[in-house]
């Protein structure tokens, strides 16, 4: 375990929870560029050799077409997996699996991972890997790790020495400046294994912190992310809408989040759009937090860094992405995504366990994050509840995108709950349009006006 672990040490988080923490150090920011990756990630592969050294942007397959950019191939779709872990063999491999993979493996005969080479396809466009550095020396939290101060539109820490920061790095996660996608999916597997559409979508997401002709830092309440969702399907959504406004200050601001009901007629504030409130396209199986792993404030946790390790974690997610390799009857079989559709590689991972605060609630007292260090939007959230056990299990399925240098999403991912055996998969299905790079939208577009105007009269 030493040996995969940078241990941190144990005094940052009591002595500074409520202070400014220190930049990285001279010596740190030096090493960005030659032995660590712009963004902070180790530029080499480990010993073993099971871990690649960065090498380069991934290249598309000859079989892309750009005038088609939403089907994107498998680059590594000629490739076999290395070896599977299951339930028979997983104490092999305890010390690269997460506490939520071992409980899932023990708890389903059928499930496995398959275990592919490890691929580092990381890259970033210039303005945000110099703001990366910029933020090396400059950027830190205050307010209790709640606000952000001295950072610019680029990763915030790029050497995390809290799990606060990892968090931030999470939730500012570059994958482009404004995408769409057509019909955004989210299906609910019962125990049985039988799959009902809960919700499609046509969905935008958009950072304007991260817009390209940007040339000044970050402020104080500025949003970081907007969302909006309209629904189409099925029936009893269809029209409704949703937008959430998260800001870069969640204390004075945090979220604001509006819905349009069609039979209501009417936009509304939606303060519960947040932290533990039952997700409605997710069936019972989680909550608006767990989306894409986590995904809102941080003022309900205590955030402790326990270091990084080598972890298996899905990753270029390729097949089970793509509706003509894996189309809805393949992949979605009774309590998990089918493993044939799943690829597992080995990756570095910063490991951070949440606790809840007291006097504060929440459905889940303890998460344990894993996020990658190449791709701060990619990993694993082990969920318990109030006995002490697994929960829900939450993994991103990411890919990155050819059409756009430096672009990538992360924003699929699949909720597994181990107490009822249902699990939720929110998709982009590539035949009906999938996630589309866009221009930047007026924020006009992202307000309870806009709603309000294009509501079904």
């Amino acid at each position: 375990m030493a040996r995969n672990i940078e241990v941190i040490a144990a005094a940052i988080s009591a002595a500074l929870a409520g202070a400014a923490v220190a930049a990285a150090t001279p010596e740190e920011v030096k090493t960005l560029g030659s032995t660590r990756m712009p963004w902070g990630a180790e530029k080499a592969g480990n010993k073993e050799g099971t871990i690649p050294e960065w090498t380069g942007a991934i290249a598309p397959p000859a079989t892309f077409d750009p005038k088609t950019p939403t089907r994107r191939p498998d680059p590594f779709a000629s490739e076999k997996p290395q070896f599977s872990i299951d339930a028979k063999n997983m104490d092999k491999y305890a010390d690269k699996l997460s506490e939520g993979t071992k409980a899932m493996l023990t708890k389903y005969p059928t499930y496995r991972l398959d275990v592919y080479p490890s691929h580092r396809t990381a890259n970033y466009p210039k303005y945000y890997l110099d703001n990366t550095v910029k933020n090396a020396s400059q950027c830190k939290t205050v307010s209790d790790g709640l606000k952000l101060e001295g950072c610019w539109p680029g990763l915030p820490f790029p050497f995390p020495k809290t799990g606060n920061e990892v968090i931030w790095n999470r939730l500012l996660k570059f994958d482009a400046p404004a995408f769409t996608s057509a019909n955004m999916s989210s299906r609910v597997v019962d125990a049985t294994g039988k799959s009902t559409l809960v919700a499609a979508s046509t969905v935008w997401i958009q950072y304007p912190i991260f817009d390209p002709k940007r040339t000044t830092p970050i402020s104080g309440n500025e949003p970081y992310e907007v969302l909006r969702l309209d629904y189409s399907a099925p029936a009893r959504k269809a029209g409704e809408k949703v937008l959430v406004r998260d800001s870069v200050d969640m204390v004075d601001t945090g979220r604001r989040a509006w819905s349009y009901l069609p039979g209501q007629r009417r936009v509304k504030l939606s303060p519960d759009l947040a932290y533990d409130t039952p997700s409605s396209t997710g069936g019972g199986t989680g909550v608006l937090d767990d989306t894409a792993v986590f995904f809102g404030a941080m003022d309900r946790y205590d955030f402790k860094l326990i270091g990084k390790k080598e972890m298996y974690i899905p990753y270029h997610a390729y097949k089970v992405r793509d509706p003509a390799v894996c189309p809805d009857p393949v992949r979605h079989v009774k309590n998990h995504l089918n493993p044939d559709c799943m690829r597992w590689e080995l990756h570095r991972v910063w490991v951070v366990e949440a606790t809840l605060k007291p006097g504060k609630r929440h459905v889940y007292p303890k998460r344990v994050f894993h996020f990658d260090e190449d791709f701060p939007g990619v990993g694993i959230a082990d969920n318990y509840d109030s006995t002490g056990q697994i929960y829900r299990v939450v993994h991103n399925l990411p890919i990155s995108l050819y059409e756009t240098p430096g672009y990538h999403t992360t924003d699929e991912y699949v909720t597994y709950d181990l107490a009822t055996g249902l699990y939720a998969h929110q998709t982009d299905p590539t035949d009906k349009g999938g996630w589309t790079v866009t221009e930047m939208k007026p924020d006009s577009f992202f307000s309870a006006e806009a709603l309000a105007a294009e509501g079904v009269r």
